[in-house]
């Protein structure tokens, strides 16, 4: 969905299938609470008892009117990407590397990054490492993992889906 389509009290579907409800839409964000809960006092407001929360224009993107425009831009998205995605291992390493962490900057992990050799680089933790934050990183082309310090990673542009195109290509050809 495009930010153009969010008004006060829309109903739409976001990551995992779950249902919000926009509560307020401002110049580049709206703000939504989920409807989760089946008593309607907790969506009484503002304020609401429920936790309002911010969706960017990335978030927004990946919003949808329905559960069957959901699925259908899953399977759009399935068919038109190049990303190898990941091995059942690779997830469970990466929800284990997550667990039990309290790392402070969560939207460093939101965005997959271009290595200036073309490799992709997934964020799936930080931590703490001698006195200075790191990024646990996923390599998904290569099925490896590598550590980076968190000020080189924001550094790196973010992956486009011609990024992804190119190394799919160099990994075809070699």
């Amino acid at each position: 969905m495009k930010h153009a389509d969010f008004y006060i009290g829309l109903e739409f579907v976001a990551s995992a299938g779950f249902r919000w409800r926009c509560t307020d839409v401002g110049s580049r964000t709206i703000l939504a609470i989920q409807l989760e809960r089946k008593d309607p006092n907790w969506y009484q407001g503002p304020p609401y008892i429920a936790k309002e929360v911010v969706f960017d224009e990335h978030e927004m993107a990946r919003c949808h009117a329905t559960n069957a425009d959901a699925l259908s831009a899953a399977v759009k998205e399935h068919q038109a990407t190049a990303h190898p995605g990941y091995p059942s291992e690779a997830v469970w390493h990466m929800l284990q590397a997550r667990q039990g962490q309290s790392y402070p900057h969560a939207g460093v992990l939101r965005f997959d990054r271009l290595r200036p050799d073309g490799e992709i680089l997934h964020p799936f933790a930080g931590r703490q490492e001698e006195g200075e934050w790191v990024v646990d990183l996923y390599l998904p082309f290569q099925e490896n993992y590598e550590v980076m310090p968190e000020r080189d990673f924001i550094a790196l542009p973010r992956v486009t889906s011609a990024d992804l195109q190119l190394r799919a290509a160099a990994k075809k050809n070699s």
